[in-house]
This record gives C-alpha cells, sequence and structure tokens, in this order.
C-alpha cells in the first residue's frame, strides 16, 4: 500500500532542500521536542525519588534498574509490535501511554507507588517508540545516506536533552506539578501530530523478492512470522550492552553525586552542554565514524569513556564538567558505531534491528542500575563517593577486551572484522 495522502506529505517530489519528506522533517523535529520534554523530568528522577519521596538509594537503585530495563528491552516488543500493525501505528500507540504516564506524575508527587507506575508507563512508551521511529525515518533509504539520518537524529533528540534539563532545573522541586503538567499537554501535542502522519509503505526482506501485486506468491512469509531473534549480530548486541552498562552509572548516579556539590541549576548546565556537544559533534564525525573499523572504534569509544568517569571522580564543578565532555564523545563513537555495524550485519528489517540493540541496551542499563544502586551508597558511606566513578572507569578498560575475548572463544565467528 503506498503512502496514503495526509497534511504531512511524504512524496517526493515535495522534499525540502536538505532532500528529506515532510515526515521525515517532522520526525527530526520530534526527536527535539520528546526529549524536550522527557529530559524535563528523567534526569532529575533519583533526586525526585530519593529525596522528594524518602526512597533509600538501594530502592532507587532498583527501581530506575528495572525502568531501564522495560525502557530499553521492550524495544524488542516494539519491533514485534511495529511488524504487526506498522510503524506510524506503533509510534501513536506508543506516544498515548507516554502522555499517560507524564500526566501521572502529577499525583504521584506525593505517593511513590504512583510515581512509579508513571515511570514504568513512561518506559513502556519510549520502548514502543523508538524501534518503530528509527524504522519509519530510515525507510527505503538508501544505505549512504542512513549515517546522516541517524545522526540528525541523535542530534535533535540532545538537543532537546540540553534544553529540557536546563529549563526545568529551577522549577524541578520547588513547582514540580506545574512542570509534569506542562509536559503532559507537550506530549498531547506530539501524539496528535503523528497521527497526521503516512502509514508507510509496505516492505520486504532484503534476501526475499517482494510480491506480485496479485498476492499469488506466498513462498516467503510475512516478518512477523520470524522468530524474534533470527539475524541477530552477536558483536555489536554485547558491545551495546557493555556501552550502555557503563554509560548508565553516568545517566543514573550523576545527579545525586552533582547535585550536592554544586546545584540543580549546575547539572542542568552540564547537561545542555553534554547536550550541544553532541548536537553539533555527531552529524560532523558520522561520515568518520561510519568509515571507521569497528575494533578501531570500540578502542576509542571505550578510552574516552574511561577518561571520562575517571575525571568525574576529582568532584570539582570543573572536572564534572570536563568528565561530562569527554563521556559525550565516548557515546557519540560507540552507540552510531554499534547501530551501523548492527544494521549492516544483520539481514532483518530495520525495526527488528533496532529492537535487538534497544533489548541489549535494556540488559546493560539494568545491571547498570542494579549495580549502581548499591555501589553508590557503598562509596557515599566511605566517604568517598569519587570512587564509585574510579572504578567504572577501571571497567571501561577492563571489560571490552575481556568481552571479545570471551565471544572469540565461545562464538569465533562472532567477531570477523567487517
Amino acid at each position: 500500500m503506498p503512502f496514503r495522502p495526509a497534511r504531512l506529505t511524504g512524496r517526493k517530489s515535495l522534499k525540502g532542500p536538505a532532500g528529506l519528506s515532510g515526515p521525515q522533517y517532522f520526525l527530526l523535529a520530534g526527536s527535539f521536542l520528546i526529549p524536550l520534554g522527557s529530559f524535563a523530568v528523567l534526569p532529575f528522577m533519583s533526586v525526585l525519588l530519593h529525596e522528594r519521596l524518602g526512597m533509600g538509594l538501594g530502592a532507587v537503585g532498583v527501581v530506575l534498574a528495572v525502568a531501564s530495563f522495560v525502557q530499553f528491552a521492550g524495544g524488542v516488543v516494539g519491533a514485534a509490535v511495529a511488524e504487526r500493525i506498522g510503524l506510524q501505528r506503533t509510534m501513536l500507540l506508543a506516544l498515548v501511554v507516554r502522555t499517560a504516564g507524564f500526566a501521572g506524575f502529577v499525583p504521584g508527587l506525593g505517593h511513590p507507588a504512583a510515581a512509579v507506575t508513571a515511570l514504568f508507563l513512561v518506559s513502556c512508551g519510549a520502548a514502543l517508540y523508538l524501534p518503530a521511529n528509527k524504522a519509519y525515518l530510515v525507510h527505503r533509504v538508501a544505505d549512504e545516506r542512513r549515517p546522516l539520518l541517524l545522526s540528525a537524529s541523535g542530534s535533535a533528540l540532545n538537543a532537546g536533552i540540553a534544553l529540557g534539563p536546563l529549563a526545568a532545573a529551577p522549577f524541578v522541586l520547588s513547582a514540580s506539578a506545574g512542570l509534569f503538567t506542562a509536559v503532559a499537554v507537550l506530549f498531547a501535542a506530539i501524539t496528535v501530530g503523528h497521527a497526521l502522519l503516512p502509514v508507510e509503505a509496505p516492505d520486504h526482506h532484503p534476501e526475499e523478492p517482494a510480491r506480485p501485486k496479485d498476492g499469488v506468491n506466498d513462498q516467503h512469509p510475512p516478518r512477523h512470522r520470524q522468530k524474534p531473534f533470527a539475524g541477530l549480530p552477536v558483536l555489536p548486541f554485547a558491545v551495546t550492552v557493555l556501552s550502555v552498562y557503563v554509560f548508565m552509572f553516568f545517566q543514573h548516579y550523576l545527579a545525586v553525586y552533582a547535585v550536592p556539590r554544586t546545584s540543580t541549576e549546575f547539572y542542568g548546565l552540564v547537561l545542555a552542554l553534554y547536550a550541544v556537544l553532541l548536537v553539533v559533534a555527531q552529524p560532523l564525525l558520522s561520515g568518520r565514524i561510519a568509515r571507521m573499523p569497528y575494533p578501531r572504534a570500540l578502542r576509542l569509544g571505550f578510552a574516552v569513556l574511561a577518561a571520562g568517569m575517571a575525571t568525574l571522580a576529582l568532584g570539582r564543578p570543573a572536572a564534572l564538567l570536563a568528565g561530562a565532555l569527554l563521556i559525550c564523545l565516548g557515546e557519540i563513537v560507540l552507540f552510531l558505531k554499534n547501530d551501523l555495524e548492527a544494521l549492516a550485519r544483520s539481514p532483518r528489517a530495520p525495526a527488528v534491528v533496532f529492537g535487538h540493540q534497544r533489548l541489549a541496551a535494556g540488559i546493560g542499563a539494568f545491571v547498570s542500575g542494579i549495580a549502581g544502586g548499591e555501589g553508590y551508597g557503598l562509596a557515599e558511606r566511605s566517604g568517598y563517593p569519587g570512587l564509585f566513578w574510579a572504578a567504572v572507569a577501571v571497567q571501561c578498560a577492563l571489560l571490552p577486551p575481556l568481552l571479545i575475548r570471551t565471544l572469540r572463544r565461545l562464538r569465533p565467528g562472532s567477531t570477523t572484522e567487517h
């Protein structure tokens, strides 16, 4: 079924000066607005749960671990839903769920159970949305244009991340109800916009011919009948688990480390500058990262992450900023390269590949949340919380070669260089 006419049309004749269709422009705008609303709230969850609602750090770690696992690992479910009902419909369903989650934070301000439920709804919405969103963005796009599109989406996303915490920092503790209401209204408006997107044209496997228009050829089953993990590229999957595992220590616990030593405003500024660097550097580096051999990208990315975590251990405001910017560079290399490598190595449709990658990220985030809650609590009780970041830096240096050697022994073909 071809794209149906809609107010946001995807016809080739109406592409903009950058060669993008109307739906692609809208999705890039959404990639800015969605994290703008999300990161007005989510980076402060550890502070809200711990200080506002009185939850212990161990309990906060478990909640964040489970929520992260749902958000990321649920991408496999999101990919399966997208294969069954389509990319546009999956994005719409996801945004309805996520809007309900942000609205649920308002009553959750006085009830920990309601706040945790709202957080899980937001995580479920993200799990459904992200694989379908990336797949819709690169749907029927030539391979050579995918790095630029994915990096442009990442830049738009991180521009939203830059402004979200900075704008919300003065209100997150003093005017939380108004902040959550505004975010819920923003997501409701974004949901309406997605309802106007055209339904994507059907696609078929790279290894199977398109079906005849009369529908007679039934030799190739539709995608949703394949096994969920068929064609899983082992090395990018495993490296994504590890990348997200070490990165999420920064994502989850920088707030409880930085805010007491500086302020919510300085923490918001750090996240803003971090995201600005992503916005500027990721598209500029996307071509070079795409051409970089995978082993070299892994060495570079994890080395920069280790340097950033070690810098955070110093604890001073300048060190917090410098460490965050180093971690930003490591994220640019590892996250984009892992996605591109997974797309290149897998025969599956992009939505399924991104679903697999989200599952890998969920596993890493879950383990990070569980280990981080207890680990950071232990370091804090010792009186030297900087030791937590030093321990993460050591893991960034030692775990990648150990992982690759283990995979080489268990699955000799999984680490073949491309």
